[in-house]
Parts: C-alpha cells; sequence; structure tokens
C-alpha cells in the first residue's frame, strides 16, 4: 500500500494568519486533517485595507498558536508529517518572511524535507484539494493582486495567454468599495449592495475588449466609477445602481475575454474537451460564477471552483501544493528566501501601465 503523504502548510503571505495539515488520499484529492484561518479584517477596518506593519506583527503574535492548533487538530505529530510547505512568494515581504521564517525553521528542526510555495500556485492547484483535476487545464486566477488566464499544462509547468495590463480584479473591487464608501472589506460588500441596484443604470467602459488576445484592463473602468461617484453623493440608490453596474461591467469582460482564452486554450493544446478552474480570492464572488457557469453551459465546458472556504488565502492550498511538489522532487533548500513578484510563467513579459512590455 502506497504511503500516503501528509503536509504541514503556512501561509503569510497578507494579512491572514494559516496553517493547516493535509492529507492526500486514494482518490488523489485532500483529507483536510485542519485547515485554521486567523484573518485581520478588524486590524485593517479603519485603515481601508492592508497596512503591511501591522499585518506583519499580527502574525508574529499568532502564528505559534495557529500551528500548534493545526496540529493539535489534525491528531498528527510533527514525526508523522512527511515534510513542510509555506508561501514564499508573492506577497508582502515583511508577512512572508515570518511564515517562512518558522516553516523553515519547523523543517530544520525535524528534520523534514521544505517547499517554499509560490502563493499563486497554491491557488492554481487549489481545486485538487477537493476534485480529480486532469492535465492540462485553463485557469482563470482572480484575487487582490492577481487577474490571468493561464494553461496549467502540468505543476510548476505554466503558460500565461493573458494578464492585467494594470490593476487587478479584487484591487478594482476594494477601490470601488472605497469610492463607494461600503466598508471593509470591498469585494464581498460590493457584491452584496449590487443586489439592491439596478446593472443597467449606468454605462461604465468596458477597457481594451475589442483588443485581440485575453490581457485586461480595470484601470479605465475604476476611473469611470471615481467620476460617478462623485455626482451622487449621499444618494444610497445610486451607489447601489453604480455598485451593480460595475458588477455587471465585470461580469461581461470576463464573459468575453473568457471566450476568447478558451479559444486559445484549443489551439495550443489540441484538447477539445475544455476544463476551467477558476481560483484566487475573487472566484468567490456569486455573480461572477454565476455568469461564467452561464458562459459553460453556452460553449459546452467543464468548469470547476473551489469551495468558498479554499478561494481566499489559506494553508491547505499551500500544503496541497507542497505534497504536490514534493511528490514530483521539487523541494527547496532553506536558504530559499521570501519574493514579492513571482510569476508563474516565468517567459511571460512583465506587463505595466498600458501594455508595456518590460
Amino acid at each position: 500500500m502506497k504511503e500516503k503523504v501528509t503536509f504541514l502548510g503556512i501561509e503569510t503571505s497578507c494579512d491572514e494568519t494559516a496553517a493547516a495539515v493535509i492529507r492526500e488520499n486514494e482518490n488523489g484529492t485532500a483529507d483536510i486533517l485542519s485547515n485554521i484561518v486567523l484573518s485581520q479584517i478588524e486590524e485593517h477596518k479603519e485603515f481601508g485595507g492592508v497596512v503591511p506593519e501591522l499585518a506583519a506583527r499580527a502574525h508574529l503574535e499568532n502564528i505559534d498558536f495557529i500551528i500548534n492548533k493545526s496540529l493539535k487538530d489534525s491528531k498528527v505529530t510533527l514525526d508523522e508529517i512527511n515534510g513542510i510547505a509555506a508561501t514564499a512568494g508573492p506577497g508582502l515581504i515583511v508577512c512572508l518572511t515570518v511564515g517562512l521564517n518558522i516553516g523553515k525553521a519547523i523543517a530544520a528542526f525535524s528534520n523534514k524535507p521544505f517547499v517554499g510555495v509560490n502563493h499563486l500556485e497554491g491557488h492554481a492547484l487549489s481545486p485538487g484539494l477537493e476534485h480529480k483535476i486532469e492535465f492540462p487545464y485553463l485557469l482563470l486566477l482572480i484575487s487582490g493582486g492577481h487577474t490571468q488566464y493561464l494553461i496549467v499544462r502540468d505543476v510548476n509547468h505554466y503558460e500565461q495567454l493573458g494578464t492585467t495590463i494594470d490593476d487587478a480584479l479584487g484591487e478594482a473591487f476594494d477601490k470601488t468599495a472605497k469610492m463607494l464608501d461600503l466598508g471593509y472589506p470591498g469585494g464581498p460588500n460590493v457584491e452584496k449592495f449590487s443586489k439592491l441596484g439596478d446593472k443597467n443604470y449606468f454605462k461604465l467602459p468596458e477597457p481594451i475588449i475589442n483588443r485581440a488576445g485575453c490581457n485586461l484592463s480595470f484601470a479605465g473602468l475604476k476611473t469611470a466609477v471615481l467620476r460617478e461617484s462623485k455626482k451622487i453623493t449621499d444618494n444610497e440608490k445610486l451607489k447601489y445602481n453604480l455598485a451593480a453596474s460595475f458588477q455587471n461591467t465585470i461580469n461581461k469582460i470576463l464573459y468575453k475575454k473568457t471566450k476568447i482564452a478558451i479559444n486559445q486554450f484549443k489551439e495550443k493544446t489540441q484538447i477539445k474537451k475544455v476544463q476551467l478552474i477558476v481560483a484566487g480570492g475573487v472566484a468567490a464572488n456569486q455573480s461572477i460564477r454565476e455568469n461564467l457557469s452561464n458562459l459553460a453551459n453556452e460553449l459546452n465546458f467543464k468548469i470547476v471552483y473551489p469551495d468558498l472556504k479554499f478561494c481566499g488565502d489559506n494553508a491547505a492550498m499551500i500544503a496541497w501544493a507542497g505534497i504536490k511538489r514534493f511528490k514530483k522532487n521539487l523541494t527547496d533548500d532553506i536558504n530559499i528566501s521570501a519574493k514579492s513578484r513571482w510569476p508563474l510563467d516565468k517567459n511571460a513579459p512583465y506587463m505595466k501601465g498600458p501594455g508595456l512590455k518590460l
């Protein structure tokens, strides 16, 4: 009987302190032995966004407790764990360093293999926690810091089809919430209040929507929301209409760009039966899910979303990515350092401003 690989995962890339113990089962999916996430929403609420120094301090104060609780809840001892995985990037350096350093220390102390996980790969592989996923597949990664279409050919093998040339989708949601004074965290509140408004009330732009390829842009849309928000001041109904119009415009952009990505995936892989994975924090948005599920029905492709608890930052996906890399002998030396930027496709051009390649 094959040994079941078990990993401790640690995640501190931004404002969640998280640890999890994950074991791969006979079905090729995961047994979630523990999955602890401590959010810092209350600490950052008054600032309307994450303050890196405050986040790092909270990680330092809580990381030992979170890891110990994760091990205790899993009923697995450190001796029974096959390896340690910790997020090494991308993210806020002062935050990443907390989880990465303690992960390396545990690995060195226990003489266990260590994997420094790319946070984006954690999201990319996260549906495999619950679903048997076959490579290759098309990935739409939508989060606070990233918005990308990628072909996932295998673990550690990614081909970028398109990316945002300016703001990430999650950032656009958060800034819209701030402009409309909808509270923090912004993304969930925009979706919540959009349900109370008329999605067709405001005509908002769909930047670069007719430009060939899968690249996206949200800066112009954000500017349009700012312009309209200054006109409506304290009119709650118009605020909700603007939130609804913003959500609707995002849905239209993703609908059109995902169609292009599907065709590019087919051309590049010669695979007719497409499987689309939608992952990242913004993948929790129910309106986006409904919109893309309608597209899946229209074009007859399979679409898979992680469970909501695995959309935001969590350590279960980090442990899972660690297991997958460990099984391919992709372990790391404990001298690995944190990285603020770490693209999945190392050959993809870095986009800045209006699509400029650096």
